[in-house]
């Protein structure tokens, strides 16, 4: 096969099986400037249209109700959203690529690794290596499928100022790829609010129709809205808007198929707490809007050393079962590499 046709290949291959870039309602008698309005609300697929309740599109500046009406009849026209055969929802997810962790034993756990298409959250205490799995994922995202990659750029939003460019270097390092464009193929961005980190989710949106992503890492999903929301009072408030953020995450990974990763804390159980034996004390903080939402929940312990443990809390196909991993100068990887 010829470079050209290589090429002409990949592009077909996108256009099938890619996201649908809201521009193509054009062909369908949606005019530009509606586009234009749809992409400023942050609606940039065609896919992202037709998951759109309308009230939310009658709330966009210059959509009235027959025009919302009118886009979201051709939108659902292009993307098929009636019921399909189990036969194609198993032959789809048989296509899902994993993305390694950088340890055998936990791609093991994972059943290959972190999933594409839905929602991945890490919890634990601090020291049990969140964001450290979530460095080393910002990397092997961009290797090969062949290698237990996505073949794809990462989006890292960071609410605790973690983020470490030089642990991206020495993952790099590791795998043989070049440092410079391994972090060039990164977009960071530090949010400092609940409304800021959910803004973040629109830009990211943007970007992701200009370029092939893979990775949405969100570390930590909740601890702005441990600070921006206090007490009882402001319960509601928080969960209300907490569930938009997770929603909107679950959008993203549907419609562009990328792995979300989000890191959660835990809080002290008080109830356990005054139990003899109680066994674990620390529950992950969110309550039942992170714990649905979350497609698959892992829960992360100290070990020995460098060793972390980490479970399957909740998962709709793994069973539920533990795995050791280190954490090395290099990234993730299994205990006995540092031997």
């Amino acid at each position: 096969m010829s470079q050209e046709e290589e090429q002409r290949f990949e592009d077909e291959g996108e256009e099938s099986f890619g996201p649908l870039l809201v521009a193509k309602l054009q062909e369908v008698g949606i005019s530009p400037q509606d586009i234009k309005k749809l992409q400023e609300a942050g609606l940039h697929t065609v896919e992202a249209v037709a998951y759109t309740p309308k009230k939310t599109l009658c709330a966009i500046k210059g959509i009235s109700e027959a025009k919302a009406d009118k886009i979201i009849s051709e939108a659902q026209k292009i993307v098929p959203l009636g019921f399909q055969s189990a036969t194609e929802i198993h032959m789809r997810r048989s296509e899902l690529v994993c993305i390694t962790t950088g340890s055998k034993q936990l791609d093991t756990l994972l059943g290959g690794g972190i999933e594409t298409g839905s929602i991945t959250e890490l919890f634990g205490e601090f020291r049990t290596g969140k964001s450290q799995i979530c460095h080393t994922l910002a990397v092997t995202c961009q290797l090969p499928t062949s290698m237990g990659g996505g073949e794809g750029k990462c989006l890292y939003i960071d609410t605790e100022g973690t983020f470490r460019p030089v642990r991206l270097l020495a993952v790099a390092e590791r795998y043989g790829l070049n440092g410079e464009e391994v972090l060039d193929n990164v977009a960071y961005a530090r949010a400092y609010n609940a409304d800021h980190q959910q803004q973040l989710l629109l830009t990211a949106s943007a970007l992701m129709a200009e370029s092939r992503f893979a990775l949405l890492i969100v570390d930590s999903c909740t601890a702005l809205y441990r600070t921006d929301f206090n007490g009882r009072g402001e319960l509601s408030a928080r969960q209300g808007h907490l569930g938009k953020f997770l929603r909107t995450l679950l959008r993203l990974a549907d419609e562009y198929g990328i792995a979300v990763v989000v890191t959660n804390q835990v809080m002290s159980s008080p109830d356990a707490a005054g139990a003899m034996f109680a066994g674990n004390d620390k529950k992950p903080i969110g309550g039942n809007i992170m714990a649905h939402a979350s497609t698959t929940r892992l829960q992360l312990r100290k070990g020995r050393g460098n060793t972390r443990i980490c479970k399957i809390y909740d998962s709709p196909c793994l069973p539920e079962s533990e795995a050791q991993f280190a954490i090395l100068a290099s990234g993730i990887g299994d205990p006995e590499e540092e031997e």
